[in-house]
């Protein structure tokens, strides 16, 4: 059981970032041919990649549970530890990480592979300190070289995610964890690469790349990185202190966190580690930090062991040497793996030992499937026994399996859904890299590796997507760096940049956000952006101060703007033709002082173009004031006022008839009509004038009326704009505009002239002029005090009721106008 001795067997012990691998790289090329044994497929590519620079592709082999690449004149071979292949007889070879042989499950292939891998010429097993003792008793005769850690690595303390350095890796202990982790570090720093044992070796090259190429300045992974992945990390942070080890929840021991934390620093250069919390159960105790920092480690006694050359006669036989108890002290029996425990499982199914009879090696091989899609025990036993059952009939079936290497064969769908898919393809990759298990297995292998390439891609690009905001990280950087670091710049279209990276526009005084960032991200670029446009909002500050008339405007929602961009609003002032200009929040950044040079410059424009636009107003809201108007006059031109040059004449009837010829001059001065049904200024009628209108009445408490269509003599009832404050009079089922109400009653009364009550004919021409329905003209000679008359013939004629008509039809409903002034007025 305990290994032949052989020359030159020699252990290279010592820390992390002690460059052991690479020796043994140097040593395994400076010999004729060799071969070295890794825990991860990871670091077995990446090795591979190394020697084939080296050596050539077609002189160095790579042999991993998925994946096999062996050149007809190979005389180099990297590959699992679990894939060596002992058989070949090499000059030199090399296990990596062997303080492995400690696992629960995976141990025993280690152990088996200190005991019994070995090189013709130059045999060298890597690990850690604390394999010193195991060595010295199962190895007899072995050398041991100490080999000390190039640099110091230091813990300083806890750090909070958002305040790590630049170069800094997060451990985490679950693809759920290393997920949350990698999105908070998008949202706070730009983003992180993501690094798992589970990723495809295309993959994780992928995302390992964009960190040391500097494309993100964090890496989050979990503790696959302690295994010896080469990275250029200044920092380790640990999210947590504890993981699943398949049995239980628990704590790392201080072997662990070394070797995690010695991911920090490289070569000569210094490394540092901590944690995420201060305080908890995931922060260092001071005897754990000293341990790591002094690279002292508790000595490994035993190691876990299975034999290595089962007895295939049998299934009974098998399970029997499998299950043999080591005889030395050195060594432990192996906790139940899970391709024992499958076999077991198997071994009770009908007809399986059938079958297994002159297959048992067979079906030993086909439960080393490893369960990467992690099933779970009941449904990876069925997946094996389906293989199995192929296998014991000769080759698995070519339509079976391409129709489940079709099934994975799709980049769509979002990270996890593709790494469920990666982890599939590697099951069908494994089934593929067994020489005799299909007809054809060289076309499979390679199909299943293109596959898995193309799943990793596809992930790649996933997580990229959704863990790596490039504007972000640019803004961090330049952050880091002082805010008067920041190249901020703004295009002629308003176009925001961070080195060069679009992170929004600057829409006037106020920055929008660039849509395609996540809610997360905008409290960042806003504050980034605030910080950098002041000098820019001043410029425009300024501008808008030394602007033209021309380039001022009263835009539609009833907002004052500068080249079609809204700066302000108008507010209830001292009377109606004198609002207040309130400035939009976004000029809020402004200081107080510009701030109030740009309302004088605004209320200085308002306040001309309300003299020019309604002059009528601004009079009646003086007269409405004024002591030495009279009480007849004030109310008159209160009403107008609160009606922005509008009022309906029947509540004002006895004021009116009160006014004196002095008074009702003054109001034809200003252009007041007073009509048989309403009081008005027939110039604001003007599209120009109402939009100001209905500015001014909004201001002051009214709803934003919606503006009648320009040129409109009568509107559909219920129309936009189709109301009494908006200048049309309800009448029926049309709106009448008021100015016309009035011509059609001066030609009523011009009608019946001398008459005096006998029946008339209004003029029909006019009516087909203006537009009224038949229906509009009887209401509005109703409401005009006539009454139908009965005349043969066809037209309608009329007979004036006298001016006490007591509105024989009440008020139109439709007629709000009298509200609508009082909640002006109020």
């Amino acid at each position: 059981m305990v290994a032949i001795d052989r020359p030159r067997v020699t252990a290279v012990l010592g820390p992390t970032n002690t460059g052991k691998t690479h020796l043994a790289i140097e040593r395994m090329c400076a010999h004729s041919s060799g071969m070295i044994g890794f825990p991860l497929r990871l670091l077995a590519r990446e090795v591979y990649d190394r020697v084939v620079a080296i050596k050539g592709a077609d002189r160095v082999a790579l042999i991993t549970g998925e994946e096999r690449i062996v050149p007809k004149d190979a005389r180099w071979f990297l590959c699992t530890a679990e894939s060596m292949p002992l058989q070949r007889d090499v000059a030199f070879v090399a296990l990596d990480e062997a303080q492995l042989g400690s696992d629960r499950e995976r141990g025993h292939v280690f152990t088996d592979r200190i005991l019994r891998a070995r090189g013709r010429e130059e045999t060298m097993i890597l690990g850690s300190d604390s394999l010193r003792p195991v060595l010295r008793a199962l190895v007899p005769g072995i050398e041991i070289v100490e080999r000390p850690r190039f640099s110091t690595l230091s813990y300083v303390g806890a750090k909070k995610l958002s305040r790590l350095p630049r170069r800094s890796a997060i451990v985490a202990f679950s693809a759920e964890e290393v997920y949350a982790t990698a999105e908070m570090l998008r949202r706070l720093r730009g983003g992180a690469a993501v690094v798992m044992g589970a990723l495809s070796p295309r993959t994780r090259n992928a995302q390992v790349q964009m960190f040391q190429a500097g494309e993100v300045d964090y890496l989050v992974a979990t503790d696959a990185i302690g295994m010896g992945l080469n990275l250029d990390v200044g920092h380790v942070a640990f999210a947590g202190l504890h993981k699943f080890d398949g049995q239980q929840r628990r704590r790392l021991r201080v072997a662990e966190m070394a070797q995690i934390a010695g991911r920090a620093g490289r070569h000569q250069r210094d490394g540092t580690f901590g944690a995420l919390t201060e305080e908890g159960p995931d922060a260092f105790e001071p005897e754990e930090v000293a341990a790591i920092e002094g690279h002292r480690f508790p000595r490994l006694d035993w190691l876990y062991w299975r034999n290595g050359t089962p007895d295939l006669s049998s299934i009974d036989a098998l399970v029997a040497s499998l299950a043999e108890r080591p005889d030395d002290e050195r060594l432990r029996a192996a906790p139940e793996a899970l391709d024992l425990k499958i076999l077991k499982r198997l071994a009770e199914e009908p007809g399986v030992r059938d079958r297994a009879r002159g297959n048992v090696a067979r079906l030993w091989a086909a439960c080393g499937i490893p369960d990467f899609a992690k099933l779970g025990l009941d449904p990876h036993a069925r997946f094996v026994g389906r293989v199995f059952g192929y296998l014991a009939q000769g080759h698995i079936p070519h339509q079976w399996f391409a129709d489940e290497v079709a099934r994975l064969d799709r980049t769509e769908g979002d990270v996890e859904t593709i790494a469920g898919r990666i982890a599939a393809i590697r099951s069908w990759a494994y089934i593929a890299q067994r020489p005799d298990w299909l007809a054809d297995p060289q076309t499979w292998a390679a199909r299943t590796l293109a596959i898995e390439e193309r799943l990793s891609d596809a992930l790649h690009a996933g997580l990229t997507q959704r863990f790596v905001d490039k504007r972000t990280t640019a803004l961090a950087r330049k952050i880091g760096g002082g805010v008067g670091a920041l190249p901020v710049e703004i295009d002629a279209q308003g176009e925001v940049t961070i080195d060069t990276h679009a992170i929004g526009r600057l829409d006037g005084f106020r920055f929008v956000v660039a849509p395609d960032a996540r809610a997360s991200d905008k409290r960042l670029l806003l504050a980034t952006a605030e910080r950098r446009l002041t000098g820019e909002r001043r410029r425009r500050a300024e501008a808008l101060i030394a602007s033209q008339d021309a380039q001022l405007a009263l835009i539609d929602d009833g907002a004052l703007a500068v080249d079609g961009l809204a700066v302000a609003r108008l507010a209830r002032g001292t009377s109606l033709a004198r609002p207040h200009v309130v400035l939009d929040g976004a000029l809020d950044c402004l200081d107080a002082a510009l701030r109030a040079r740009v309302i004088e410059r605004l209320r200085r424009w308002t306040t001309d173009t309300i003299a020019r636009t309604l002059p009528s107003v601004a009079a009646l809201a003086e007269a409405s004031r004024a002591a030495d108007a009279g009480p007849l006059l004030r109310s008159i031109a209160s009403a107008l006022e609160a009606g922005a040059g509008f009022a309906e004449r029947l509540p004002l009837r006895d004021a009116i008839e009160a006014l004196s010829a002095g008074q009702r001059q003054w109001l034809r001065r200003h252009h007041v009509t007073i009509g048989a049904l309403d009081l008005f200024d027939a110039r604001l009628l003007k599209p120009a004038a109402q939009g100001w209108r209905r500015a001014l009445l909004a201001a002051n408490g009214a709803p934003l009326l919606p503006m009648p269509r320009a040129g409109a003599t009568t509107l559909p009832r219920g129309a936009p704009g189709a109301l009494p404050l908006m200048g049309f009079r309800p009448l029926g089922g049309q709106a009448v505009r008021i100015d016309l109400v009035e011509r059609v009653a001066r030609a009523a009364h011009d009608a019946r002239g001398a008459s005096g009550r006998a029946p008339f004919a209004p003029d029909p021409a006019l009516a087909v002029s203006i537009g009224l329905e038949a229906a509009t003209v009887a209401r509005l000679m109703a409401e005009l005090g006539f009454r139908p008359a009965s005349v043969p013939g066809e037209t309608p004629h009329y007979v004036w009721r006298g001016r006490a008509r007591a509105r024989a039809a009440a008020p139109d409903p439709g007629n709000a106008f009298a509200a609508l002034a009082g909640l002006v007025g109020r």
